[in-house]
Parts: structure tokens; sequence; C-alpha cells
């Protein structure tokens, strides 16, 4: 023990940023030949990200200038509150829309039991009914945990189910949301916005203690695709819209505030989540200002919900990673009440140990992780700092393009829906060709899908509105056509494994994502592999280019005089370094391809029925 400080870096000197560029210099250029290295503009773009939105993503974050601010003060980047070292977490908000009166009624008091800190339950003809909602909750107290309801078909039913639950109990000690949106109903049935429950509901609320009327659901616009941009500008919008209608019926901005929830996304993109609920409590509280709402009650309530949209069919088991990784990101971004659905979500209602694993993942970032008792986790991070500002600035951008007709315009006139559609093209392209991979789907798939056990859904009832998607929906179909055959892509490997290997590997993988199987050679003359590969219709060669030289024509050509019709080469035509190339080989397997076209051909090509 001494009197001075340890200096761990004292003897290290300080990179610079030149220093960095350099060694990035030196890695990007090693196998480049002289006279064509790369500069670091060049080498730069090459490290960049951009994303659907067309934000870019730096490979290196410097200091900001400007101030971070501080945590529960305006404008709340930092969160809306100011955790004081012991824990205090969000509320672990667990769904429940199973129309299974008892089963709903022993996760509900298992939820309570177990973890779950309040409920929310969602009221449509496939889900509970309204009549059912007392026997659902019987034996919860109400005073003791918030409520919220929600519904696809009709808002004002679930509210006045939630209104009547809670007849008889002290209005002061009820907490909870009654879940009246228009725009949402709107969006999801194509039908023009109705406003008008949301005065009178206010007017409920302010009789309850802790109770809110009005959310702004985003979920709807994720769920259609929405990128996070969009899903930003649309929340805002909304609020700016539910706000002016008020304001015409007398309530107070301040009042309107107090009355708004918003229900937003969070997803497996672990940074985009914390950044977009960091900036959407700076953008509602710019709203505040704008509104006269005093400085101290501008931060806006956020209900989060792990994404429907990254949910997989296939490898549903993944999906456990992602709710663990979107409901950390959650929590980091300040939410105030999270929701994680279950992993078995895209197969039917979750059964008993999904909704357990649902909830513990929650219970696991706020207690063993420590999560709730730390102010803003994410400040001060150079990259998410960055991120939440190119963020907000670019939806307020969006906000204000709305605003030149309202949010209510926007979606009734086709053009959300237009928007969303954009993004959707631009996921899609990166999707197909993997740039934006779903593992254990387009990305390291399973050859076989284990048995998943589930409770079935009921019929949803038929909504004219935003469609919803998955991203993963595209490989699934692939899958589910070749289910319905057997079809088989040869391999065929060229020279010893240490040649083919690594292609083999890639291609195998490739085709098993559209659920094609892939028998295969390893070495010999063009004859014998062409006689391994009788009978079928399409091949791959799989080697190195130093083999491809000497044998991709000559097995290529004994493969279609054999009667495989369709001959593709694993990686470039070129390497075959033959005239003939262009002719006999009909395509290339390559890392960067439209997977999902490929594999669509390749099932045409093999007579696989669409």
């Amino acid at each position: 023990m001494t009197d001075t400080p340890l200096q761990l870096a004292s003897d290290f000197a300080s990179p610079t940023r030149e220093d960095w560029e350099a060694e990035v210099l030196k890695v990007l250029n090693r196998r480049r030949p002289e006279g064509k290295e790369l500069t670091i503009e060049q080498a730069m773009t090459r490290l960049r990200t951009v994303t659907v939105d067309g934000l870019t993503i730096e490979p290196l974050y410097t200091r900001l200038e400007e101030h971070l601010g501080h945590p529960g003060v305006e404008p709340f980047t930092r969160g809306a509150r100011v955790r004081t070292g012991a824990v205090q977490t969000w509320d672990v908000r667990q769904l429940h829309e199973d129309p299974d009166v008892a089963f709903t009624n022993q996760q509900v008091l298992k939820d309570m039991e177990r973890g779950a800190t309040a409920l929310h339950l969602r009221i449509d003809p496939d889900a509970i009914a309204p009549a059912d909602v007392p026997a659902a909750l019987n034996g919860f107290r109400p005073e003791l945990a918030p409520l919220s309801v929600s519904s696809l078909t009709d808002h004002v039913a679930a509210a006045t189910a939630l209104r009547d639950f809670w007849e008889g109990n002290d209005p002061a000690k009820m907490h909870g949301n009654f879940g009246i949106d228009g725009l949402a109903q709107a969006a999801l049935q194509g039908t023009a916005a109705d406003l008008g429950p949301h005065r009178e509901w206010v007017q409920i609320a302010l009789g309850y203690g802790h109770v809110r009327a009005l959310t702004v659901d985003v979920l709807p616009y994720d769920n259609a695709g929405a990128s996070d941009v969009q899903q930003l500008g649309y929340a805002i919008a909304t609020g700016i819209e539910y706000l002016r209608d008020l304001e015409a019926a007398g309530i107070a901005p301040e009042v309107a505030f107090s009355q708004i929830q918003f229900k937003v996304s969070a997803d497996a993109d672990q940074f985009m989540t914390i950044a977009r609920l960091r900036a959407l409590r700076a953008l509602w509280a710019r709203v505040g200002e704008v509104v006269g709402v005093p400085a101290g009650k501008r931060a806006a309530l956020q209900h989060v919900v792990t994404s429907r949209r990254m949910f997989t069919r296939d490898d549903p088991y993944v999906n456990l990673l992602r709710i663990t990784i979107a409901a950390f990101a959650a929590a980091v971004g300040g939410a105030e009440r999270i929701t994680t659905l279950p992993h078995d979500t895209v197969h039917g209602l979750p059964t008993d140990f999904s909704r357990r694993m649902a909830r513990n993942v929650q219970l696991l970032v706020s207690e063993e992780s420590n999560i709730g008792r730390v102010a803003d986790p994410a400040g001060g991070s150079w990259y998410v700092e960055a991120l939440t500002k190119q963020l907000g600035d670019k939806a307020w951008a969006l906000v204000q393009d709305i605003e030149s007709e309202g949010m209510i315009a926007a979606l009734a006139s086709g053009k959300v829906a237009d928007q969303i559609g954009e993004a959707n093209a631009e996921r899609a392209t990166r999707l197909a060709k993997r740039t934006q991979p779903i593992t254990g789907v387009s990305m390291f798939p399973q050859t076989t899908e284990p048995e998943v056990e589930v409770r079935p859904r009921p019929a949803a009832p038929e909504l004219g509105g935003l469609r919803p998607v998955r991203d993963s929906e595209v490989f699934e179909a692939l899958r589910d056509r070749s289910a319905t055959g057997a079809p088989e892509v040869f391999l065929a490997c060229l020279g010893a494994r240490r040649d083919f290997g690594p292609r083999e590997m890639f291609t195998t993988a490739l085709l098993n994502v559209g659920g094609i199987a892939t028998p295969s050679s390893e070495g010999g003359t063009p004859a014998e592999i062409a006689a391994r590969a009788a009978g079928r219709k399409f091949a791959v060669l799989c080697s190195s280019g130093k083999v491809y030289a000497e044998q991709a024509i000559p097995v290529a050509t004994a493969l279609k005089e054999a009667g495989v019709e369709t001959v593709y080469i694993a990686g470039s035509r070129k390497e075959a370094a033959s005239a003939e190339a262009d002719t006999v080989l009909d395509g290339e397997v390559f890392a960067g391809m439209d997977v999902v076209a490929f594999l669509g051909d390749a099932l045409d090509k093999l007579g696989v029925a669409k």
C-alpha cells in the first residue's frame, strides 16, 4: 500500500486517430498488389455501415462536443428518472391473450407470484373476451399491480372491460392504462381514424389515481415493417395529433401529457433500440416545450414490447437469445414497462414453459445483471450518443414532413403505407443478400426442425389495415416449398478436402437455407464424378481457384453429358480460367448473392411445385 495512485496506463502512449488509421490500412492492404492500395477514405467507405433509414454507422467514434445532460432532467435523453443505487427497475408487464380463461387465470397468478410486476391483457375475438376479464383475473388484487389493456379490433370495449373490473375498488389505488388509441385502430383496420373516444376516456382516467387513458401504439407500424426512423416519426406525429384533439376539448397540454403512454418495439439490434428509446424521450420533450408543458413533466412514458417482426418460426429457440438482447436494450434505453413475448409466439399461444422463460429473461436482466441499479448505462458511449442524435434528427425531419398534412391524413392517404413499403423493399434486399442475416434461418440453418409444443391460436379476425410481416417469412416459405418434395443439389467437390472444404461448407449451408439436401462426391476423375451425379438435375462445383483452373470445365462438361441440366460454380467463373466458362457453367454461388432468388430458381429447376 502506498499513497501514490496506481497508474496502469502510464507507460503507454495514448494512440491518435492517425495511429488507428495506419493500422486499418495495414490490415486492408495486406494482400493488395503494389500500386493498388486503398486510401484511408476508401478504407473508411468499406468499413462504414448504412442502415435501412440511410443512417451512417462509423467504424470508430470519438468524444462528442455536446453536453450529455443528466438522467431525470430535460430533455430526458438519459432517462425520465434518477436511480439511486437501489434496484429501481421497470414494470415486468407480461402479455396475456389466451382465450382459455382457466389457463390465463393460472398464468396470471403465476406471473404475479414469480416475478412479474404488472399485467397486460389483449381483448379481442381471438384473445380474451371482455366478459371473461373478471374470470381471467380471479384472485388478482388490482391495488397491488398495474393493469393495462389493448385491442386490435375494439379499444373502447377493452377499456370498458378494464373499468368494469376496477369497479368497487378505490380509484386512487388503481394503476394502469385504458389503451385508447384511435390511430392504431385505423392503421390496423384500414378505416378512418376516430378520436371521438379520446376525450371521454381522458376524463374517466382523471378520476383514478395513476391511470392513463391513451396509448400511442407504434407496434402496428413496426409489425408492418416500419424502420427505426419511421417508428419514431409516427410516434411523435401521432402524439401531436392527440395533443391537438385534447386541446380542442379544453384539456390543457400538461394534463394531456399525463394521459399519454407510448408503446414501442425493441428488437435484437441492441444499439439501435437503445438509441431509439433515448431519442423518443428527447423529441417528445421538445414537443412539450413547444406546447408549454412545465419542464419537469415533459418525459415520455414508454411501454416496450419485443418486436414480433424479429421472431422466427424456424429454429425457434434462437428467439430466446433475441428476446434477451431486446429486453436488455429496452432496459438500458430507459423503458418504464417491458413486455417480452415468448419464444414460440410464431407457432401458437405460449405454454407454461415458454411464458416462464420470457418472464425470467427480464428478471435476469434486472436482478442478476443489475441493470436496474444503473442510471443510463449507455450514457457517454460515443457511438450511442451519436446514434441517438442522428436518429432524432432524421425522425424530426419526418415529423415535419408528416405535419404538412397531419398523421391522420398521412395514414388515410396511404403515405404511411408507401413509406413503410419503401423500407420493406430495402430490407428485403438486405435479407436476400444476407447483409442483414437471421441466425438459424438465413444463416446456419438446421437441416431438421424440432417439434414445438404450443397451444393452437384461434382464427384471428380479418383486418384491412397494415399487413404484419416477419423478416424470416421469405426463407420459411422456401423451406415449406422444399417440404413438398425432396430436392437435392449435387456437390462436385474437386481435389482434396483442403481445396474444396471451405466452399463445400458455404454451399451446403446456403442450400440448407432452402431445405435443399446436398449429396456430394470427393475427388475423382470427371467420369467418376459424373457417374456419382447420375439422375440429378443440378450440381455445384466446389474447390479452390487452382483446382478449378485444371478441372472445372472437364468436370462440368462431363456432368452435362451425364444429364445434369444445370451446373454452377462456388466462387467465380473466372477461376475456371477458360473461354468456355460462360457457356459450360450456368451460374455462380458466392457471398453477397441474392440467396432468395437463387434458391427459388434452384427449386424451379428441380421441379419443386410452388
